[in-house]
């Protein structure tokens, strides 16, 4: 199962660097950026619940990023969760993480169910992400399909 977060996490990489070049090509419409900056902050805050961490942020919604910084986190994001998986054996998968919500309450998760949670929460906030370039007038997406993915990887 490690393995397989690994290489998904290559596709959340590629498919989030085609998402961050669309918003460029489009003028970087502000609630674009507030959804990545949302993306990228929910990485981080899950990645600290699985290291066992204290939270570095209040919540998920951090204020006035840039591009730029999108463009830097994205990259960060991935290298901090490739580390974190290849540093952890194959059975901590199933291991319960106990954590605490932005709100306060108190969760237990397996670590597989966690990396899941992120991975499709991307998918979820790369497809409002399109759709927001699209009501600014994007005329076309980057396909950010996994099997293009695949193809692109393996040509």
């Amino acid at each position: 199962m490690k393995t397989y977060f690994l290489k998904i996490f290559g596709y959340n990489l590629f498919a989030n660097q085609q998402l961050i070049q669309a918003m460029e090509a489009s003028g970087s419409p502000a609630i674009t950026l507030k959804l990545m900056s949302h993306l990228l902050a929910a990485e981080q805050a899950w990645l600290e619940r699985c290291k066992l961490v204290p939270p570095s942020m209040l919540n998920t919604w951090p204020e006035n990023v840039t591009i730029e910084q999108c463009k830097k986190q994205v990259s960060e994001r991935y290298e901090a969760w490739v580390t974190f998986l290849n540093e952890i054996n194959e059975d901590e998968i199933n291991k319960l993480i106990s954590y605490h919500s932005f709100t306060g309450d108190y969760f237990e998760n397996q670590l597989g169910d966690i990396v899941t949670q992120v991975l499709n929460h991307g998918t979820h906030t790369r497809a409002q992400i399109g759709q927001q370039l699209k009501f600014a007038g994007a005329k076309s997406l980057p396909v950010t399909d996994y099997s293009y993915y695949l193809r692109v990887l393996n040509s």
